[in-house]
């Protein structure tokens, strides 16, 4: 995984910059693939955004092997092997983890951009409009929130997981369980995060669908679990009734992805059974 060199002196887990981050021009058929994984949260934005603005023709999509080694992760099919051998074709000195979600360009043979945070934006302002998810008059809200969503919550069970130091580990566990006290509040009385389904909530989805499956557990935030927030888990399973967000959702490829891959949190790699929950509505 070469996360080693992604934790700091002080046990800190400081996730590496992303390397490409060129914008994505105008859709045109053919042209763009997104590499992703249902396992991962950023890689499962993107998904649900193109399902979301019907991009499904514009965006092709490749779906990586949820069990990554240390090649990375391999791609089924085998054209490329693994996503790594795209990394290197785009920058062959190239050092870092080999991360979804990525953009091919195949008509100029190289990785457009692995910023996962601007290519939904990208997608949402350029490629399609309907249903608008990052409305004008609305973002410099989002970005705010999107900032908090971020260091508070999306970012900061990474740093939970990842932590080898007990203070920064539990620092970083307040700041998930203070964001999520937050957004219980501010739920009770909406049915989004803003007045209509915007970005912010594409965001928060994804890290809420793997909190009491992977997080709570193998990440050690264990204060409180997603179904312990009545608003919150009522507003997760109203999300996860939209077909772009159940159909991308994949709780066995979530599962294996963690607890078999990272094998610094879970020797043993046995992957547990449940927890059982249900997320009809």
């Amino acid at each position: 995984m070469k996360l080693s060199r992604e934790i700091s002196d002080d046990g800190r887990f400081v996730r590496q910059p992303n390397r490409f981050t060129d914008r994505l021009g105008p859709p045109e058929p053919g042209r763009y693939r997104v590499y992703a994984s249902y396992a991962c949260p950023w890689a499962q934005r993107v998904l649900i955004v193109r399902k979301l603005l019907g991009l499904d023709d514009l965006l092709d999509v490749t779906i990586v092997d949820p069990i990554r080694d240390e090649k990375g992760w391999r791609v089924p099919g085998g054209d490329p092997e693994y996503l790594s051998e795209l990394y290197h074709a785009t920058d062959p000195g190239y050092a870092g983890r080999y991360t979804v979600p990525c953009v091919w360009d195949t008509q100029d043979k190289r990785i457009v951009t692995n910023d996962f945070p601007q290519i939904t934006l990208d997608l949402e302002t350029s490629w399609g409009t309907s249903p608008n998810l990052y409305p004008e008059r609305l973002r410099p809200d989002i970005d705010i929130m999107n900032d908090r969503l971020y260091h508070g919550l999306n970012n900061a069970v990474y740093e939970a997981g990842f932590s080898r130091d007990q203070q920064v580990y539990e620092e970083a566990v307040a700041r998930v369980f203070t964001t999520l006290d937050f957004l219980e509040v501010r739920l009770a009385e909406s049915e989004f995060l803003f007045d209509s389904l915007t970005d912010s909530d594409v965001r928060l989805y994804t890290t809420l669908a793997r909190f009491d499956s992977v997080y709570y557990a193998h990440f050690k935030c264990s204060v409180r679990r997603l179904t312990d927030y009545p608003a919150l888990w009522a507003y997760a399973r109203r999300l996860y009734a939209i077909p772009a967000f159940h159909e991308t959702t994949d709780f066995d490829q979530i599962k294996r992805h963690y607890y078999v891959t990272q094998t610094n949190i879970n020797p043993s790699r046995i992957v547990p059974v449940g927890p059982e929950l249900d997320w009809s509505l």
